[in-house]
């Protein structure tokens, strides 16, 4: 993609990867507009990057999906670059009864959320005459982490919607990239400097450098063995993972 003079919505971007890859791009001279459920967090990003500008969004609420796409369209009527970046990341078993409530909420979030962002801006990205859509999956998508199941199930089913959408739209202004990540040092299962999540501004600079390519998918360096395992003989290397996962786990911040 190019990397500047783009107007940019990037949903789930008030912490973690999404708010590093806003204040990325913002650098750069976009205009970046961030999204999150909490306006104390928006005020926060957009306050800390003059110019940055931000609008509070539910992304499992079709109807909050809606009216924020109104007032993109409305606001932005330059906005090009669509970044589905939310989600959420609950451990499970799979080997006990998963809650359904919790399960319900991760496919929501993680892909009827990308869906149903993409769906409400589709022809307004199709009518620019260069625009981009990127979809936030990870490695999790090829090698699963059978502690988080649902998530990673989820992340599999973006990265094969990811590949219909590309193939739909290779005759329009339109192109779909994907952001894979690794383990990376956020928040998002609680941030513990463990030596084996890759560094957050790391991951950002490699996948900044990564994006101004026409690559379909970006994936870091350091992941590309885990991106290229799925296939007849990939369960040596989910078997290993895991066990090693298991042997070490994640470390899980406790319950305020």
């Amino acid at each position: 993609m190019q990397l500047t003079d783009n107007t940019i919505f990037i949903t789930g971007s008030t912490s973690g990867i999404g708010r590093a890859l806003a204040e990325a791009f913002h650098a750069k001279g976009n205009q970046v507009i961030v999204a999150g459920r909490r306006q104390a967090l928006i005020d926060e990003v957009t306050a800390a990057n003059p110019g940055m500008a931000g609008i509070r969004l539910d992304i499992t609420d079709p109807a909050s999906i809606d009216a924020v796409a109104a007032e993109l369209i409305a606001k932005f009527p330059k906005l090009n670059v669509l970044v589905n970046n939310a989600g959420i990341m609950p451990f499970d078993d799979a080997s006990l009864a998963i809650e359904d409530a919790v399960s319900q909420q991760i496919l929501t979030t993680n892909l009827l959320g990308p869906i149903r962002m993409t769906s409400a801006l589709i022809e307004h990205l199709k009518a620019q005459p260069r625009s981009v859509i990127i979809n936030n999956t990870s490695v999790l998508a090829y090698v699963p982490l059978a502690g988080n199941a649902v998530y990673s199930a989820s992340k599999a089913a973006l990265h094969s919607f990811t590949m219909s959408q590309r193939f739909m739209l290779r005759n329009s202004s339109v192109r779909v990239q994907e952001i894979a990540p690794p383990w990376v040092d956020t928040d998002l299962v609680g941030k513990s400097g463990d030596p084996r999540a890759m560094p957050l501004d790391a991951f950002i600079a490699e996948t900044i450098e990564k994006l101004a390519t026409d690559d379909e998918e970006i994936v870091v360096d350091a992941i590309k063995a885990f991106r290229d395992n799925p296939g007849a003989n990939e369960h040596a290397v989910f078997n290993g993972f895991n066990s090693a996962m298991i042997e070490n786990p994640i470390p899980v911040p406790a319950a305020a």
